[in-house]
């Protein structure tokens, strides 16, 4: 299927690796122009070379910085004035009792899980609405409509970004831009592998994969960890003008994880 993505250009945050990396990678090898992000100017280099090395011909451009800070925002204006296709893919997760995370911690991951989005999705509506077509995107969580008891925090920041995403879907009613939240369910990207590695004992992934989906997300319908490619495949099918008529949508690619028929 062609997805129209030929004459696009599409910024994607976190995308140096994990499901960012995935739905970046995707979006080259439909044609767009990509700009992949991270603050690790080396992984971010090797980032580019993987996508390269499967399409010499993709179109991949990077920008490192920290986008926690507001002034990286208006860094990536400035050399990118005007994008189509904007995915707020970065966000940070780490397990922790309701009781033992303070203040810092809420304020850092309402920062970079909410507060980037909110920066990137000012910064370029204006040139969206001018063109009178784009596309924002944001990697959700299921853990947005079931708020996990390990990390409280993380999962009420992934609660924002739906609010955030309806409203801006609203905001840009009768428009050409539509705006969508994509929900993955558990996903083997990077992350989740080294924290499984940090936590499992010494068990082997497929061990802690299948104890995992027994005792802590029992309600899984694929039980096991999605892959990123998985999860991209529709983040970038909601990028594409053939997602036209989707907006203002909290998409689930959970493995049927979340307990609803609708």
């Amino acid at each position: 299927m062609d997805l129209q993505l030929n004459d696009k250009t599409a910024f994607v945050s976190g995308s140096s690796q994990g499901i960012g990396f995935a739905i970046a990678n995707t979006l080259a090898t439909e044609g767009a122009h990509v700009i992949i992000n991270g603050r690790d100017d080396t992984k971010l280099r090797i980032a580019k070379d993987k996508i390269l090395a499967q399409d010499p011909h993709a179109k991949v451009s990077t920008f490192c910085a920290d986008l926690c800070q507001a002034e990286a925002t208006e860094e990536l204006v400035a050399q990118y004035p005007s994008i189509d296709i904007l995915v707020n893919s970065l966000g940070i997760f780490e397990p922790k009792d309701f009781l033992d995370i303070p203040d810092e911690d809420w304020q850092r991951f309402f920062n970079v899980n909410v507060l980037t989005g909110v920066r990137l999705c000012r910064a370029y509506l204006p040139a969206m609405r001018q063109k009178n077509w784009g596309r924002i995107l944001f990697i959700s969580s299921e853990s947005a409509l079931q708020i996990p008891l390990e990390m409280i925090h993380y999962g009420t920041t992934k609660t924002a970004q739906l609010a955030v995403s309806r409203g801006l879907a609203e905001a840009c009613a009768g428009t050409g831009i539509t705006v969508n939240s994509v929900l993955p369910g558990p996903t083997k990207s990077e992350g989740v592998v080294d924290f499984v590695n940090e936590i499992s004992g010494g068990q082997d992934f497929e061990t802690f994969e299948k104890e995992f989906f027994q005792s802590i997300r029992p309600s899984s319908l694929i039980k096991r960890f999605a892959d990123t490619q998985e999860v991209a495949n529709m983040v970038v099918y909601l990028c594409s003008p053939l997602a036209s008529a989707t907006t203002g949508a909290a998409v689930r690619v959970d493995g049927g994880v979340v307990k609803t028929c609708v």
